[in-house]
């Protein structure tokens, strides 16, 4: 990773970052731990996008995922009692919603590449949406 990309995801870590985060929290009723491998979200030549792309790509879906299961107490409490940590990274190579998504022992992993199909929030939000309230 270099200078440019360093500088664009530490602008995301102290600008966005713990808005959205939050903001999910905020939503959730609860403090989940997020783990994020920022070295793996930091592609090269894309440091422009960060901004954007990791909040379309990473946080707007969860945030809308969230919202959905949280609109009544059962939601609440089947996300409360169910999801403990979300794990971000970019290992994979994954690129669509389905492979990029799993669940396991309360943990939500996000592997997705982060300046893939960047605009593509709603497939993103349906496909977490259907994946969480099929685990919780």
């Amino acid at each position: 990773m270099g200078l440019l990309e360093r500088r664009a995801v530490k602008a995301f870590q102290d600008g966005s970052y713990p808005k959205l985060t939050n903001e999910i929290n905020t939503l959730a009723g609860y403090p989940i731990e997020f783990e994020v491998n920022w070295d793996t979200l930091a592609v090269e030549e894309y440091s422009h996008l960060y901004e954007e792309a990791f909040s379309k790509v990473y946080f707007t879906p969860l945030i809308n995922a969230i919202k959905e299961i949280t609109v009544d107490d059962m939601g609440k409490e089947a996300l409360k009692e169910s999801l403990k940590k979300v794990v971000i990274k970019n290992e994979g190579g994954f690129y669509s919603a389905p492979s990029a998504y799993s669940f396991d022992g309360g943990v939500l992993t996000i592997d997705h590449e982060p300046c893939s199909n960047i605009d593509y929030v709603n497939d993103r939000s349906e496909a977490l949406g259907k994946l969480l309230m099929k685990n919780l």
